[in-house]
């Protein structure tokens, strides 16, 4: 939820209007500052259970997505369609993700991820199988307050309208963030043999947690020659986790209840006149201690290669 004030002034106005306020924050008026844009992508949520010996990988399939989009100085919205090619296995799924500055020092940052289906692997040599009945789950935000104004917008490189008057800039934050994450299966998420690699703590049916805890970030852009524009975001986290394992028989709760995560965004953009071409990757990495010496980790990710063509110059 969004909160708005509006300070007072010497002379009385009248309030402004909800829609005023969406009009001041996300439209724009100016059809330069539009464009009309076509990509494609991959995005994936995967996850795994390891201990000190061996690994278990759970990989989503038809990871890769076409899409048109359109995009202004203030927002972007781009549509996806996923690419099945005919499998006959396939991940159902919903994706989506999203940012936001407000205020020029208000970093939000927002994930759902809805997935149904899951290819298994192994490190111990058993074949890779699809499971139908493997389930996951993760909704997420993030916040940062940045110490400095965010000088250079990581939203207008998308939509190819940065701008900057230094070569370098450099920025850093504090904030916050929540997640809450669930898996499950049928049967256990383990394989038939599972057992023979790992301890019977690992043999869930049903897990979840949910975490609020501190983030920090380090934002950063390059100006570099022939109208490229490079970036760097990094935002490690620290959070208390609060979960819950449902084994095949029983249950029990964690016994360290910690969650650490890493963010890390990188993207390249040439821009000139009318055109500009972004290649974008995302990736957050979450680990979190389970009992009996295993670890669970997920990993959201996304890269995306967009071009675009502005409707006025």
């Amino acid at each position: 939820m969004a909160s708005f004030s509006v300070r007072a002034q010497t002379e009385k106005k009248a309030p402004l209007s909800f829609f005023e306020i969406v009009d001041s924050l996300f439209i724009d008026h100016d059809l330069r500052n539009y464009s009309a844009r076509v990509f494609s992508n991959y995005k994936v949520k995967r996850f795994r259970l390891v201990n000190d010996h061996f690994k278990m990988q759970y990989v989503p399939k038809n990871r890769y997505g076409l899409g048109v989009g359109i995009a202004n100085s203030k927002i972007l919205i781009d549509v996806a369609f996923n690419i099945k090619s005919g499998q006959q296995e396939v991940t159902k799924r919903f994706d989506a993700q999203g940012s936001l500055v407000l205020k020029n020092q208000h970093y939000f940052n927002g994930y759902l991820q809805l997935y149904k289906g899951f290819n298994t692997k192994n490190n111990y040599g058993d074949p890779s199988l699809f499971r139908r009945d493997i389930k996951s789950k993760t909704i997420g935000f993030n916040y940062l307050y940045t110490f400095s104004e965010i000088e250079f917008s990581y939203s207008l490189l998308k939509a190819g309208l940065s701008k900057t008057n230094k070569n370098v800039y450099i920025t850093g934050g504090i904030g916050t963030f929540a997640v809450f994450d669930y898996f499950s299966a049928d049967g256990s998420v383990l394989p038939e043999n599972g057992l023979l690699y790992f301890n019977e703590k690992a043999n869930i049916k049903r897990y979840n947690g949910r975490a609020v805890g501190l983030l920090t970030g380090l934002l950063s852009a390059f100006i570099l020659p022939k109208n490229l524009i490079a970036t760097c975001n990094i935002m490690p986290g620290i959070a208390v986790i609060n979960e819950n394992v449902i084994l095949q028989e029983g249950n029990y709760r964690p016994s360290k209840p910690m969650l650490y995560k890493l963010d890390v965004s990188l993207a390249l953009s040439y821009n000139v006149e009318r055109y500009y071409i972004n290649l974008m990757y995302d990736t957050g990495i979450y680990s979190t201690q389970l009992g009996g010496d295993n670890k669970y980790l997920f990993n959201l990710s996304m890269a995306k290669l967009a071009f675009g063509y502005k409707l006025k110059i």
